[in-house]
């Protein structure tokens, strides 16, 4: 309870930053429309092939078709840690007393490019090992892979700021994360699984309140105003993950730099950091 009360405790700071720089959230935003446009980029291509029907059927795909998903897979992951490492960098020039732009951001994200580039291919390539492995599988073999999947997520969760801040490639990257995480597991856990709680929470009422009585009215034949308030609802949905996402990049950021310089960020309480860092006997 002391550790969720910590990190708590810092997932409300991490607001308090967002609210001082409400430009953090196009971060996110960019993120969200750059990735459905590659999907579909991707997706549409392999519908009009007939790729679908085929694995609606049961039937193993072409090889080409697995070349296709793994270069989907990097350019996916490309995306999302290039607009997360602009909402980090952002983030700890914030920490650090400054103001940073849009433009401070991405143009962190740019140098950066070629470290993400290859952080992209390694996810996309363990992604692709555990889909497989996934495929195969039994019933508990499908568990324990889950179980592999969320270890590698927990265990890569610092790779982004470790990138923004230090000059290193993707695998020293992962490694520094590793060892970030031994030091300070239970507050990140905590932290971000408190973040996804909260608006988890946030997202059902949003989604059933409005989806909801947009289901009451059509059936009342109000039908004008359940699509806007479909509509509504659906731009709500996307508001709660565009903070939620930011919060997690800022949370990430305030984490690191306290664990790699030891100095409380501004607007963070010291005591919760020191015990969030307090290194394992």
């Amino acid at each position: 309870m002391g550790k969720f009360a910590r990190s708590w405790e810092m997932v409300k700071a991490s607001a308090a930053v967002l609210r001082s720089d409400k430009e953090l959230l196009v971060f996110p935003l960019v993120s969200a429309v750059a990735t459905l446009i590659v999907g579909l980029s991707f997706f549409l291509p392999m519908w009009a092939s007939g790729a679908f029907a085929h694995a609606q059927q049961h039937q193993p795909l072409p090889a080409p078709y697995y070349i296709w998903v793994f270069l989907f897979y990097v350019a996916q992951y490309t995306v999302i840690f290039f607009c997360n490492t602009a909402l980090v960098g952002a983030a700890l020039i914030r920490l650090d007393g400054g103001n940073p732009t849009l433009a401070d951001g991405f143009a962190i994200a740019r140098r950066k490019l070629v470290p993400i580039l290859g952080y992209a291919l390694i996810a996309a390539t363990v992604g692709m090992i555990l889909r497989a492995l996934e495929e195969r599988a039994g019933f508990f073999g499908r568990i324990v892979i889950g179980l592999i999947g969320a270890a590698w997520t927990v265990a890569t969760a610092m790779v982004v700021p470790v990138l923004v801040a230090q000059d290193v490639g993707p695998i020293d990257a992962i490694k520094e994360s590793v060892e970030l995480l031994r030091r300070n597991w239970g507050e990140n856990l905590i932290g971000n699984g408190g973040i996804g709680v909260v608006f988890g929470i946030i997202t059902a009422i949003v989604l059933l309140g409005g989806f909801g009585l947009s289901i009451a009215l059509v059936n009342a034949h109000v039908t004008a105003l359940a699509i806007m308030l479909g509509i509504v609802t659906t731009i709500a949905l996307l508001g709660v993950g565009l903070v939620q996402s930011a919060l997690t990049g800022i949370y990430s950021a305030a984490l690191y730099r306290y664990a790699s310089t030891g100095e409380v960020p501004d607007g963070f309480e010291g005591h919760a950091m020191q015990e969030a860092f307090r290194v394992k006997a």
